[in-house]
């Protein structure tokens, strides 16, 4: 058994990690989430050692939150627990003592603290609203159902590729009124810039940042272009008219991107793809839900529950602070893990397992907790209800061919492709 480390905090000079010594319940390890093997470590960890000090990791020394009531403690206190850039942000793989984090800052509003962080998140808030999102559904109901309509029955395809990337990155082209034509770049680039695993060496910053920086000329060339035309409700136009995102300088321009088009794009595509796995891994609640289509409202929640589209979200402690009975020191790094959270025996009974009719399934933790709680949440929802109800009118299925490909990284949890064939039932 590994040792539960009470009240130690990161020393002054952490040791250089060391791959020899592999720590069974450093859950960053990105093989874990290739694998789908990370269940297990974090059941180890939510009953042995629910705030565990992890000293030797790839991305220095951690403490791994993996329940759910001291997560939402730490992010109900921003002031204590920081999301900030300026301390690492919002990844176990932040490092504010990188030479090209420390040239290159790109801040986002998620990894800012108050006041900065409400005045831009109220800025983008109205593109959410419930008003906006009824506006979304016709445009939504007509795409997907034109790409299911598209798809054959009774042949092999890739999910991923022709449903669940289709359909989020046109979601994310209409957000922002990008070139249709290009759309797929946004994919792309939320590919790269979502992949934590990007920051383990000096050559892949080096490519991460050439595409954040292609990212930023493109849209620069679209807020260009939009600085003369008349206000309108996509994002770009959003935050060219207002007075708290304006004037962001470059950096802060291209963070805010990275943020509305990883989570756009990752949350949905990636519960997308866990909507047709999870009801093929448990038949019997597919057919509840196939009986009862009253049930789609929720079961959007359970999937987005059992997915866990972002796996963790980081925070630096700005003092001393005791969680859960242990001693968390001023500059500790904390990862929140949602992944583990969302199936916490204390909160969901089995909560493994997909649930379709689950009483408290909106209480997950996916879209986060407090000031921080994600701003395009209505979004994601919509996608995969309408999915789900496109689906039911035609009365398809999807049959899950063999085990689905997975990116090895543990900040999103994501698939690379899907192999499927849809049936009528």
């Amino acid at each position: 058994m590994a040792t539960i480390a009470a009240g130690v905090g990161q020393s002054a000079e952490p040791r250089a990690f060391d791959p020899t010594a592999i720590d069974p319940l450093d859950v960053t390890r990105a093989e874990l989430f290739r694998d789908h093997s990370w269940p297990e470590p974090f059941r180890r960890l939510r009953a042995e050692a629910p705030v565990y000090y992890c000293e030797n990791s790839k991305f220095g020394p951690y403490w791994s939150v993996s329940t759910y009531k001291p997560i939402v403690h730490i992010e109900a206190l921003p002031k204590i627990f920081s999301s900030s850039w300026e301390y690492g942000g919002i990844t176990v793989a932040g490092d504010t003592n990188s030479v090209l984090e420390a040239e290159v800052r790109m801040p986002m509003f998620i990894a800012m603290d108050p006041p900065k962080h409400q005045a831009q998140r109220r800025t983008v808030a109205p593109a959410f609203t419930p008003s906006e999102i009824e506006r979304m559904r016709i445009e939504t109901q007509a795409r997907t159902g034109a790409v299911l309509d598209s798809l054959p029955i009774g042949q092999a395809f890739d999910w991923v590729d022709k449903v669940s990337i289709e359909l989020t990155t046109g979601m994310l082209a209409k957000l922002f009124d990008y070139p249709w034509a290009t759309r797929h770049d946004l994919t792309r680039w939320s590919d790269v810039l979502g992949d934590v695993e990007l920051f383990s060496t000096l050559e892949k910053r080096q490519f991460r940042l050439g595409n954040a920086f292609e990212m930023g000329t493109a849209f620069k060339a679209l807020w260009d272009a939009k600085a003369s035309q008349p206000p309108a409700n996509d994002l770009i136009s959003v935050m060219l008219n207002s007075d708290a995102m304006a004037h962001m300088d470059e950096g802060e321009f291209m963070g805010n991107l990275i943020l509305l088009i990883v989570g756009g794009n990752d949350t949905t595509r990636n519960s997308m793809t866990g909507l047709a796995y999870g009801l093929d891994k448990f038949p019997a609640e597919r057919a509840k839900l196939e009986n009862d289509p009253s049930l789609i409202v929720n079961t959007a929640s359970e999937i987005i529950r059992w997915q866990t589209p972002l796996s963790h979200m980081r925070r630096t402690a700005m003092e001393d602070a005791e969680v859960e009975g242990q001693m968390i020191r001023k500059g500790d790094k904390l990862a929140l893990w949602y992944v583990s959270a969302n199936r916490d025996e204390s909160v969901f009974d089995d909560g493994d397992a997909i649930r379709v009719d689950r009483e408290n399934a909106r209480r997950h933790l996916s879209f986060g907790y407090g000031i921080h709680r994600c701003v395009g949440a209505r979004v994601a929802e919509l996608q995969l209800i309408v999915l789900m109800e496109e689906m039911a009118k035609r009365r398809l299925r999807v049959n899950v061919l063999a085990e689905p490909e997975r990116v090895a990284a543990c900040f999103v949890n994501e698939y690379k492709s899907m192999q499927v064939e849809l049936s009528r039932y």
